[in-house]
């Protein structure tokens, strides 16, 4: 850490999800220092702070250092109340999570959004580093988005910039409208079409057939024309959805990671696609694969605390 002469030399970063907590310490050339995963404490916040604090001490046992901390989480941090807001691991929200951090650890943590976590490791070391404006996109079980300017997290004085996955479907066909309920409570959120679970729930819908999004992939890679269609009619969605943010923030990159970011066709696809929707039918966005996968989340929350950070860990 910079303490007088003293510069940081490791950063952890934790990603919390539903199910597993995963610690991550890098060092400045972000290379790998140590890694650790153990379950999520479900609905038990006492036991998933102590769970994450664990971590962090694990790894600092391991290396031998002491590092500054970042957590990327399922929602954010209110810049209202200080509380976090909009997770999906519901027993985060309403709690004062990176203050109950700090406050365990006895040092500074950084709490941001998983995307916006991932759109900043991309952004500092990965597919899209060097480039300013960065629009991450996290297509899994549901449908992320973040912001990462300069490779710093944009949140937005809201906490919700990049929120993509909760804004309607753009120009939605008669058959698409009003679209699926959504947890959030409205209908036909993008999160409800272009997610693992909007693939699963659109195919049912067509073929009154269950299938998982990866079993649906399978038999599109297989010709399979039900499959076909439905990753085309995935595909267009995307597009649509990618286009609004396209002449919304006109990124110089987008980044897409998330199981369904693994389907090599999607590259091909929405490069030929966003023309029809972009407004001057022009789009030289680059649309590309996270670097590091699964692992960009737990890497941007350690990116949280950027080389060039003034900011110290009490250690």
């Amino acid at each position: 850490m910079k303490n007088g002469s003293t510069e940081i030399d490791m950063r952890i970063g934790l990603d919390l999800g539903g199910t597993k907590i995963e610690a991550l310490a890098i060092d400045n050339a972000g290379m790998e220092l140590a890694r650790y995963r153990t379950d999520t404490p479900r609905d038990d916040y006492d036991a998933t702070l102590e769970t994450m604090a664990g971590l962090v001490h694990r790894l600092e046992q391991q290396t031998g250092r002491i590092g500054t901390v970042g957590a990327g989480v399922p929602g954010s941090i209110s810049g209202i109340t200080g509380l976090v807001k909009n997770a999906n691991s519901t027993w985060l929200n309403g709690r004062p999570l990176d203050k109950d951090l700090s406050h365990v650890l006895n040092r500074e943590v950084r709490v941001a959004n998983d995307a916006n976590c991932l759109a900043v490791s991309e952004a500092t070391d990965g597919a899209a580093a060097g480039k300013n404006v960065v629009f991450g996109v996290i297509l899994g079980t549901g449908c992320g988005g973040g912001v990462a300017l300069g490779a710093r997290v944009h949140a937005g004085p809201n906490g919700v910039a990049g929120e993509w996955g909760h804004n309607p479907l753009p120009w939605p066909t008669p058959d698409e409208y009003p679209g699926p309920l959504c947890y959030c409570g409205k209908r036909g959120c993008m999160e409800m079409w272009v997610s693992g679970t909007g693939i699963a729930l659109d195919y049912k819908s067509a073929t009154d057939t269950t299938r998982t999004a990866q079993e649906i992939v399978l038999d599109f890679e297989a010709g399979k024309p039900e499959a076909t269609a439905a990753m085309q009619r995935f595909e267009d969605r995307l597009a649509r959805g990618l286009a609004q943010v396209i002449n919304i923030l006109d990124p110089d990159v987008i980044v897409i990671g998330g199981g369904v970011s693994r389907v090599p066709h999607i590259y091909q696809a929405i490069p030929r696609l966003l023309p029809k929707y972009v407004f001057g039918g022009e789009v030289s966005t680059p649309i590309l694969q996270a670097k590091f996968g699964d692992s960009s989340g737990v890497r941007g929350a350690a990116w949280l605390w950027p080389i060039d950070s003034e900011s110290l860990a009490k250690g």
